[in-house]
């Protein structure tokens, strides 16, 4: 009876083996060479399972329990680590029909030539944990980083815009001297981050030398020490009329809100702006709901703000450039000195003295406060000031120091808040916090120091 059973387990493994070499001889034919290997390996993985099954357990096979288990292991792993069948590629056009492609001329069963894929190596894991540097920089490229494209357009409009406008008014009022049209602002200067979204377009008033003199603020019955009164002189000699600005005088001073409210009507009104929108292939919209002047530009690629500002410029010695803003109550006639010229030239200067990174702490410290619901009460000048008191100390200003330098940012902005004063880096009688109401600051210290205790929670 044994015997009988050992013969027919032979029979068995002769008609098993030469169905497994008939199936793989066949298979490398169908299948190719890395399809063969898997359906080999696999199928002598099924053969030696069914042996286990049906042969009798002797004594060699229970001492060799242990080696049948490994070496199961080691096929599994074959099975994992052979190289899989690459998908067909897409054809080129989609639109064209794919022709089928041509049988296969059967080939001999010897060696093939093609060469076995190398595996693909593991690439190194990505760390666990960032430091706050690493994540500043991060947040640098993805949310402050303007792409070039985007700002060589937003100038590219800006300028035609200026163009524009300016032959709009020379042929509107020709009488009055306009000079020629700058368009500037934190993005010409390298102080933009987040997005190409404002552009400043000064409009600057040429006065005739020797006629106006400019008053401080704090001298006039405004007692505002951020402005500055422009005045009428030499009456006895050219008396009014003589000037083509005399028109816009009010008690002997040359009025902002005067001129703001002729040119805001003719931006509003006057100015074909469809026809200048379709030249320059966007739409503009002038701004009716915000006090400055303002032009909404919306182009396919990005929408940008056009700030215009009428300008009063070498009136002194001082070379001081003064806005025409729209101020309330005594100061309205008064006009805005403005400081940002001087703050952009004094960030660049100490950047190029150390090569440092002074510029990309402010644009930072911008694309911060932008997003967040208390801290964007902070603008640009805010935040100017700030940088430019760390500035002027001799202290580490390479890259690899921005992350301590951002957060030496925020204790002097919460040192400034819980004094509630924020003096003006270039006029010291300034304080910039004044315009804030007390609720107000309370709100931006308790965020300010909620960011300082965990600093990953602003960007």
């Amino acid at each position: 009876m044994a015997e009988f059973s050992q013969k027919r387990g032979r029979q068995r493994d002769e008609v098993l083996g030469s169905t497994v070499d008939f199936l793989l001889a066949n298979a490398r034919l169908v299948l190719g060479v890395g399809g063969a290997a898997v359906l080999g390996i696999a199928t002598l993985a099924v053969k030696r399972l069914i042996d286990r099954a049906t042969s009798p357990r002797d004594e060699d096979d229970a001492k060799g329990d242990t080696t049948c288990l490994e070496e199961s292991w080691k096929e599994l792993t074959l099975l994992k680590t052979t190289p899989r069948l690459q998908p067909r590629t897409p054809p080129a056009a989609l639109s064209q029909p794919a022709s089928l492609p041509a049988p296969l001329p059967s080939a001999p069963e010897g060696p093939s030539d093609t060469e076995p894929q190398p595996l693909p190596q593991p690439s190194s894991p990505a760390p666990l944990c960032l430091t706050f540097q690493e994540k500043l920089l991060v947040f640098e490229r993805d949310h402050v980083t303007i792409p070039e494209a985007h700002v060589a357009l937003a100038k590219q409009l800006a300028g035609d815009i200026a163009l524009e406008l300016q032959a709009y008014l020379r042929n509107k009022f020709p009488e009055l001297p306009f000079g020629a049209l700058v368009p500037g602002g934190p993005l010409y200067d390298g102080l933009q981050g987040g997005a190409a979204s404002r552009v400043r377009l000064l409009v600057p008033l040429v006065l005739e030398v020797g006629l106006w003199g400019l008053v401080p603020g704090v001298d006039t019955v405004a007692r505002d020490p951020r402005c500055w009164a422009v005045r009428r002189t030499q009456l006895e000699f050219r008396p009014r009329g003589s000037s083509p600005w005399d028109r816009f005088l009010v008690g002997g001073y040359l009025s902002s809100r005067v001129l703001l409210e002729l040119l805001r009507k003719a931006l509003a009104s006057s100015v074909n702006w469809p026809a200048i929108g379709g030249l320059l292939g966007c739409l503009i919209r002038p701004s009716v709901a915000s006090e400055e002047l303002l032009l909404d530009v919306q182009h396919e690629r990005l929408e940008l703000t056009v700030a215009v500002l009428l300008a009063v410029t070498g009136a002194d010695a001082k070379d001081r450039l003064l806005l025409a803003w729209p101020l309330e109550g005594l100061a309205g006639n008064l006009w805005l000195q403005d400081l940002y010229p001087a703050e952009a030239a004094r960030l660049r200067a100490l950047d190029e003295r150390d090569a440092g990174t002074r510029r990309r702490l402010l644009r930072l410290l911008c694309g911060v406060c932008r997003g967040h619901p208390a801290l964007g009460r902070l603008d640009r000048c805010h935040l100017t000031q700030v940088v430019l008191r760390l500035g002027e100390e001799e202290v580490d200003w390479a890259e690899a120091a921005l992350g301590e330098r951002f957060l030496q940012a925020l204790e002097s902005l919460i040192d400034s808040l819980e004094r509630a004063s924020l003096p003006c880096h270039f006029n010291p009688g300034v304080n910039l916090l004044s315009g804030l109401r007390e609720e107000e600051i309370d709100d931006i210290g308790f965020a300010l120091y909620s960011g300082l205790q965990a600093p990953e929670c602003l960007l």
